[in-house]
């Protein structure tokens, strides 16, 4: 009985060892089926300036449009680009219909359990457009109680907005123009959203009487690759790629390009204001 018993439990430690052998060599073959289909389908926007937009020859640039197709070139790779909504692209990420979504993405609350970003792109911090005449009678975070703020539903800068007390008023991936017009006719009061995005679209639009609203800077912050957390392998590869693109001076040269300084390195200005999206 004793020798039975012996033998039973070797059998069953056998096959607790080939399955944790097996799951100990098992890994995700994100990177194996972009390979080979030598193919980056990456999701994107097409309407974010300067991260993701058409030029005047009506060509897909940007920055972070710009960026991953340096790494599917380092790669040796084509590249393909499906343009969505924020919540669209996100969505096709997790369907697996986009390998990653490239459109200046941060990870907060219940989409970092979910998500993962590549190694930094972009170093930057948050800031408020308000109108010229009046600042839109907003001087700090708390003035937002009662607002009118503008952006695409679901971001991190409209649940801080909301946060603050802000009314929330959507738009399904307009453009920058249709967004600080709004602002200066008084249709809405404030727009969140990265500094060096809105410092790019006042630049881009001088005749719309808007700004940023000065020294009201808060969450120093970074940007990447919008990746499905499971697909480790892909996110990997192109973090490898990212690290030769910086060791090789490319991000920089592109950078520089779109925003006029190098956001690929953190910025020596301090933003001690840390405000959570939750």
């Amino acid at each position: 009985m004793k020798k039975w018993l012996v033998g039973l439990s070797l059998v069953i430690a056998g096959v607790v060892l080939t399955a944790c052998g097996s799951g100990q060599s098992s890994e995700d073959d994100s990177w194996k089926k972009v390979e080979e289909k030598k193919e980056l389908v990456v999701a994107t926007s097409g309407t974010l300036f300067p991260s993701s937009y058409y030029n005047d020859e009506n060509k897909l640039i940007g920055y972070d449009v710009d960026v991953a197709k340096a790494v599917a070139k380092k790669l040796d790779l084509k590249i393909k680009f499906k343009e969505y909504n924020v919540d669209g692209q996100v969505t096709a990420v997790k369907r697996g219909e986009a390998d990653f979504a490239a459109n200046d993405f941060g990870l907060s609350g219940e989409r970092a359990k979910k998500f993962s970003l590549s190694s930094p792109i972009k170093y930057s911090f948050d800031s408020m457009i308000v109108r010229k005449s009046d600042d839109s009678g907003i001087h700090s975070l708390k003035d937002l109680k009662d607002k009118k703020a503008a952006g695409e539903p679901n971001t991190s800068y409209m649940k801080i907005a909301e946060k603050y007390g802000a009314k929330a008023v959507t738009y399904d991936n307009a453009t920058n123009d249709q967004y600080l017009t709004d602002v200066a006719n008084g249709r809405t009061d404030v727009i969140l959203n990265d500094y060096y995005l809105q410092k790019m679209s006042v630049a881009a639009l001088p005749d719309i009487p808007v700004k940023i609203l000065e020294d009201v800077y808060f969450n120093a912050n970074s940007t990447g690759f919008l990746f499905d957390k499971e697909n480790q392998t892909l996110k990997t590869k192109i973090d490898d790629a990212l690290a030769n693109l910086k060791k090789d001076g490319t991000l920089k040269k592109i950078a520089e390009q779109y925003f006029g300084t190098n956001v690929s390195v953190k910025p020596k200005q301090e933003v001690s204001e840390k405000v959570s999206a939750d």
